[in-house]
C-alpha cells in the first residue's frame, strides 16, 4: 500500500501544479494576448499525465478496498485547480488511518 500511496501522491502533485500553470497562465495569455503557446504545450502535458493519475488514483483506492463513488471523487479531484492537493492530503490521511486500524495491536500480559 505504501508504494502505491507514494506514486499517488507524486502524481497527485504534478498534475495539479500542471493544471494551475494552465488555467491561471495558459488560459489568460491565450484569451486575453491572443498567445496560445502555454496552452498549446501544456495542455497536452496535463492530459498525459492526468491519464497517470487515473491510473495511481484507481490502484490505491482500489488496494484501499473503497467503494466506487469515493474511487470516482479521488479521479475527478484532478480535473479541478487546487482540488488535487486537497485530495492528496485526505486520501493520505484515510489510508494511513486504515493501515494503523489493520495492524495488530500489541497483547498486554494482565498480572
Amino acid at each position: 500500500m505504501g508504494a502505491a500511496l507514494t506514486r499517488y501522491r507524486v502524481i497527485a502533485y504534478v498534475v495539479g501544479v500542471v493544471l494551475i500553470l494552465l488555467v491561471v497562465v495558459g488560459m489568460p495569455l491565450k484569451y486575453g494576448w491572443d498567445e496560445p503557446v502555454v496552452v498549446e504545450t501544456v495542455g497536452p502535458a496535463h492530459g498525459f499525465l492526468y491519464m497517470i493519475y487515473l491510473v495511481a488514483a484507481f490502484d490505491v483506492t482500489r488496494r484501499a478496498k473503497w467503494p466506487l463513488g469515493q474511487m470516482l471523487l479521488v479521479m475527478l479531484a484532478g480535473t479541478v485547480p487546487f482540488v488535487s492537493f486537497y485530495a492528496e492530503r485526505v486520501v493520505r490521511r484515510r489510508i494511513n488511518a486504515q493501515v494503523r486500524e489493520e495492524q495488530p495491536q500489541p497483547q498486554t500480559v494482565a498480572g
